[in-house]
């Protein structure tokens, strides 16, 4: 007796944690301010520059995030001659290699700007996605903090070109020689005080998370959230809280800095720091660019370690409701600053650099709710039936289509296998189609074509109120020589135009 043979199981199509499927509006979306941001970057003077998706992992070395992620935070596999290659985590690293690789052609000071996706291997969660699109600008070969003042402006000017309005943004400006020396003042400095350093620094980066009282928990004994979990604290003093708490409260930087200055007189770089800071405010608000729009905070704290002075951030000011239906402000949807030490390390000699990064995916969220993305635009494409099938009918419905797409008319001939007319119109209106083009026997005979009109009846027009208006306004099918099909076509989507027009 022969067993039964068991029925192959169906694949089960199933979406990767941590990744998306992306649909034709939000590719689109995507696309128009892909091309608005280039547009600010181009008129600064940047000009592309492409890296691959994989990178020798040592190149990445050091600088990969922080060691409590999984994984070390990058996806890798071994290349056949056993070297360690990673997806990059970022586009930064990429570009130091690129420059270091290719010096002696490159001129310097190097203007580039990239745009491309990048992966961490990390833990998905709401709105945390392991592949996401990053859009970076940088100067490489520039050591003055005129060229970080102007990436301060492009970051202001890139959010006002996607119709973010002065007030809902902000470019928040800080420097880690600032940071370094407040950590030197309190007791902190010297290699061996790295690891409580990165405790300190990620207490205060959760400022705007927990507030002032909650950030004190963290620098002193720790925290209980709700749920009851404890999250250990740096363990400083009082005293040395309070610095802290001053240097990350100061709200009007113009009012503080000498108090800054202060604070950290007497350190290796402090003073350094709020020296540049100075500069940066000076070289701003010359060129016309406001506390309102570029404004000097040092609660910014950058997250990954290769920063080594300046530091900025654009932060939007309004409020979204995130995923437990909370009021929240949105926050930060891009960032950079100077890392003169990450082209150096292939080098061997100081190669100094600034840059940032915007957020594509986590930018279109923003926009989205600022009402900016709509709809997409793109009217879909006008549909050929297909009523006959013989070989010299189906010449004549691929000539119509072919054209319409000529003239620049999106267009396509049905492709379905249903013979029934009525399905190929059921198509066409599912698909969005503005208009269909039908051709039969005793048409072509005649040397006519019809053109129906499947938005008729659907739309809302500010001047006609009921149907019976409507159809008196717009034939819903006409009948054309062939010779006239693409003009005809043009009139009819015209006239679809303007009725979106007076219906928006």
């Amino acid at each position: 007796m022969t067993e039964k043979q068991k029925k192959p199981q169906k694949l089960k199509a199933r979406l990767p944690r941590g990744f998306v499927d992306r649909s034709a509006n939000d590719i689109r979306a995507t696309d128009k301010m892909i091309v608005k941001i280039r547009e600010v970057y181009e008129r600064y003077g940047f000009d592309p520059v492409e890296t691959p998706l994989f990178e020798y992992t040592d190149a990445l070395g050091k600088f990969l995030p922080d060691s409590d992620r999984p994984n070390e935070g990058v996806f890798s596999l071994t290349d056949d001659d056993d070297q360690w290659m990673s997806l990059r985590y970022d586009l930064t690293a990429p570009l130091a290699r690129h420059v270091a690789e290719n010096f002696n052609e490159i001129q310097l000071p190097f203007r580039t700007y990239r745009a491309g996706y990048v992966f961490r291997n990390e833990k998905p969660g709401p709105g945390r996605f392991r592949q996401f699109m990053q859009f970076d600008a940088d100067t490489v070969g520039a050591a003055g903090v005129q060229a970080d003042a102007e990436m301060c402006m492009m970051m202001a000017d890139t959010m006002e070109a996607l119709g973010i309005k002065r007030g809902d943004y902000v470019i928040r400006v800080n420097n880690r020689k600032v940071l370094d020396g407040v950590m030197e003042a309190i007791g902190l400095g010297g290699d061996d005080k790295a690891n409580d350093r990165l405790t300190v620094l990620r207490a205060i980066d959760k400022l705007d998370k927990f507030g002032p009282e909650g950030v004190r928990l963290l620098l002193g004994e720790g925290r209980k959230d709700e749920s009851g979990d404890f999250t250990k604290g740096a363990g400083l003093s009082s005293e040395q809280i309070d610095k802290v708490l001053f240097f990350v409260g100061i709200q009007n930087y113009a009012e503080s800095a000498d108090d800054l200055a202060a604070l950290v007189s007497g350190t290796a770089k402090g003073g350094e720091g709020v020296q540049e800071l100075n500069t940066i405010r000076s070289l701003v608000v010359s060129a016309g660019y406001e506390a309102d729009r570029i404004k000097i905070d040092p609660s910014v704290v950058r997250g990954l370690e290769y920063y080594t002075g300046p530091v900025f951030e654009a932060e939007l000011q309004f409020a979204v409701t995130n995923e437990k239906g909370e009021k929240v402000v949105f926050g930060s949807v891009g960032g950079g600053g100077r890392y003169d030490g990450l082209v150096s390390r292939f080098m061997g000699q100081p190669v100094p650099a600034t840059g940032f990064s915007i957020g594509v995916s986590r930018l279109m969220t923003a926009l989205k709710n600022l009402g900016k993305l709509g709809a997409s635009e793109v009217v879909a494409p006008v549909v050929v039936c297909v009523m006959d099938r013989d070989i010299d009918s189906m010449g004549h419905y691929q000539r119509f289509v072919q054209q319409l797409r000529h003239a620049g008319i999106r267009a396509e001939m049905y492709q379905g296998n249903k013979k029934n007319f009525g399905d190929q119109l059921k198509y066409a209106d599912r698909r969005g189609a503005p208009l269909a083009i039908i051709q039969g026997g005793d048409e072509r005979a005649a040397g006519l074509v019809q053109i129906k009109d499947l938005i008729e009846g659907k739309r809302l027009s500010g001047e006609i109120e009921d149907n019976a208006a409507w159809r008196e306004a717009r034939v819903a099918q006409v009948s054309v020589p062939t010779g006239d099909l693409v003009e005809k076509v043009r009139e009819m989507l015209a006239a679809q135009a303007e009725d979106r027009a007076r219906a928006g």
